[in-house]
């Protein structure tokens, strides 16, 4: 059995997502996300939010100008020059800013005449390039973190906007980006296989352990409430495995990759299906047999560990936004997870999430453009699943040492040892 990771590291799309979306609309992330943002922004995005899961009550600096002058003489991570502030995720100066955008975005190839081995300063970041390119990486500068040209645009256009001397604040607002065709086919894909396959049948629901009678203590009881949320489960996993196969892409992976993929991600889809059918006012989660479920209930049955967890990331992602289509597609995003334990192939899975993220940004941006950090907020909620995956894997290894008898297909899929 092996334990989930919960400092999730997000790849780097999904760092670029958090950076440009908040650098674009002119919302500056805490120093140290931004700084240290390439060891582990998603534990640190996380003590970033607010009680509620949200970045709205944060205070937030805006963007305008210049960098501020710095309290101290900070000198430049790469040459040694004055620093003028965090480029690119480093300390550097605006020569050293400024020369990393360029090489980057013109793809720019260099060659030292000197070995490749030189000591970069003041003087050295004229005399070669190719070094100076390689040690803006080595101190942790991210392309990721470069702005595309239609942010670069959009960022423009927000500060005319907000300048009342200029006519385009006048203007008419800029219409959403639109969806292209390729994505608009990958989102009726996604969502034809949610109604198809991703509910369990009425048939297979009412097949399910009865629920006892609550005033019923009995260890015959507690064993028949442990199997109805495990026949639950089961009908989860399965629907999920179907829905999985129907990922664009997702059969051209090894079958290995395929194996390893689906076991680590069923609980969290599973968690996340369910909460979004979360009853505030009740406290209660429903499943898919259309029952509310109390903490009690699940106490009840044995699963005491991930009680609170559950509830707890119900609560929050009410303050998110997330219908039926961007919910198909963040499950999707869940199950092309690149940095799994044991993936082989790990740049066509990461390659092929890419994908899938583009895609639920487009339709973020086109069906709710008013909501500019909801995409961050979504996103943030990776974390909080890969925290629960691995209350789950305790969960787990509590029912084991008291002899709780888990089902075949779920010992195999979780690697519980019989």
């Amino acid at each position: 059995m092996q334990f989930a990771n919960i400092k999730y590291e997000f790849p780097p799309f999904i760092r670029q997502a958090l950076l440009a979306e908040a650098y674009t609309h002119g919302v500056s992330l805490p120093e140290p996300v931004h700084s240290t943002i390439k060891g582990d922004p998603g534990a640190l995005l996380v003590a970033a939010q607010d009680c509620n899961g949200s970045f709205e009550n944060i205070p937030v600096k805006r963007k305008k100008g210049p960098a501020p002058r710095l309290t101290e003489p900070e000198l430049c991570r790469v040459c040694g020059d004055r620093a003028s502030g965090y480029h690119y995720n480093v300390l550097s100066c605006e020569g050293c800013k400024g020369f990393f955008r360029r090489s980057i975005t013109k793809n720019a190839v260099y060659k030292c005449k000197y070995g490749g081995k030189c000591e970069m300063d003041m003087y050295m970041r004229r005399k070669c390039q190719e070094c100076r390119l390689r040690k803006c990486r080595e101190v942790g500068m991210l392309e990721e973190c470069l702005l595309s040209e239609d942010q670069i645009k959009a960022k423009r256009l927000r500060r005319q906007s907000t300048d009342p001397a200029s006519p385009a604040a006048a203007a008419t607002p800029t219409l959403p980006a639109k969806m292209s065709p390729e994505q608009t086919e990958i989102v009726e894909q996604l969502l034809k296989a949610q109604r198809e396959v991703l509910h369990p049948s009425k048939e297979d629901v009412e097949k399910v352990t009865p629920w006892p009678n609550d005033s019923d203590q009995s260890k015959e009881a507690a064993e028949a409430r442990f199997s109805h949320f495990t026949d639950l489960t089961i009908l989860g996993v399965q629907a999920i495995v179907e829905f999985s196969k129907r990922i664009p892409g997702f059969l051209r992976l090894t079958r290995e990759d395929q194996i390893v993929l689906l076991k680590s991600s069923a609980i969290e889809i599973l968690v996340l299906d369910v909460a979004r059918r979360y009853d505030e006012k009740m406290d209660m989660l429903y499943f898919w047999n259309g029952l509310p479920y109390s903490r009690h209930n699940f106490k009840h049955a044995g699963l005491t560990e991930l009680v609170n967890p559950m509830y707890d990331f119900s609560k929050r992602i009410r303050n998110v936004h997330i219908d039926d289509t961007a919910y198909a597609i963040l499950a999707s995003i869940i199950v092309l997870s690149p940095d799994r334990a044991d993936v082989s192939d790990h740049h066509t899975v990461e390659k092929m999430q890419e994908v899938f993220l583009e895609t639920l940004q487009a339709y973020i941006k086109t069906t709710m453009p008013s909501d500019r950090l909801l995409l961050p907020r979504i996103l943030m909620k990776l974390t909080d699943l890969r925290a629960i995956n691995n209350t789950h894997c305790e969960q787990l290894l509590a029912l084991k040492v008291e002899n709780h008898k888990i089902p075949p297909l779920l010992s195999e899929i979780w690697d519980v040892p019989q």
